[in-house]
């Protein structure tokens, strides 16, 4: 686990947080050096990640980086890191975790580069919204090193086998049309209107029933591993839920005629 205790003064402006109308938007703000994490870096965004998790006032999250790229991965040149390399693997781990299972919409904006961790970073969330000068690479093999930060389970998964392979074996650089058209990418937007498309995406979420949201999520996350009848049972148990939550308001504003206000709040 990371130790959010122990970060570095002056990491604080490596990842910023601003959050207006439920939508939570992450910054990794590092222009200079195309966004690259310093071990810092990550348990600050780590240290994010939580916060907004719990936050209830949060309903969607955006991540995006300051400049003209989302991330170039880990900072290679940046100060070592004094701890055992498993540590930090499984700090770096924790922070995958946390986002990938996420029960609020996350949405990565992508301009420019996306590469190594940082490729990984917005394949771990939900959308993946992209300007047509975007780069995708899980460059690792021509750093000698392998995959991580998720990227051996969420290839496969996004993309294919096959494709997952040549990704990763051979650490080709794609562009926003090659990624969109393997499942990489969910839109790519011109940059005139990337910021417009993540706005409008990031409100109509924002604007959803939180729990039946969180509940979709988690059974699609689930099913990929699971038979027809587990995955039907998982339904059941979800429906249960949301019949006692959101799904009686949004009944009644069906039949007055309006549109329904989610709040996520147990009726019980």
């Amino acid at each position: 686990m990371t130790d959010a205790t122990s970060i570095p003064s002056g990491a604080e402006g490596e990842v910023l947080l601003d959050t207006v109308n439920g939508v939570a938007t992450i910054t990794l703000n590092r222009p200079t050096r195309k966004n690259a994490m310093t071990t810092a870096s990550w348990m600050r965004l780590g240290e994010i990640v939580r916060a907004v998790r719990e936050d209830e006032a949060v309903r969607a999250i955006v991540l995006t980086g300051a400049g003209k790229d989302f991330c170039s991965g880990a900072d290679l040149a940046g100060p070592p890191d004094p701890r055992h390399p498993l540590t930090r693997m499984n700090g770096f781990s924790d922070i995958a975790v946390t986002l990938y299972e996420m029960p609020k919409p996350v949405i990565a904006r992508i301009d420019g580069i996306a590469a190594g961790a940082g490729c990984n970073l917005a394949l771990g969330c939900d959308f993946v919204v992209a300007t047509p000068r975007s780069r995708f690479s899980e460059i690792f093999v021509r750093r000698g090193l392998s995959l991580d930060f998720g990227g051996a389970w969420l290839l496969p998964r996004i993309v294919g086998l096959q494709q997952a392979k040549r990704l990763a074996l051979l650490g080709e650089i794609i562009d926003a049309a090659e990624a969109e058209r393997i499942g990489m990418v969910t839109w790519v937007r011109d940059e005139d209107e990337i910021d417009a498309c993540v706005a409008d995406l990031a409100s109509r979420l924002a604007a959803g029933p939180p729990t039946a949201m969180a509940l979709n999520k988690l059974m699609l996350h689930e099913g990929t591993n699971q038979n027809l009848r587990e995955a039907l049972d998982s339904e059941a148990r979800s429906q249960l839920i949301n019949f006692a939550t959101d799904a009686p308001a949004a009944k009644q504003a069906f039949l007055d005629k309006t549109d329904p206000v989610f709040e996520g709040r147990w009726r019980l």
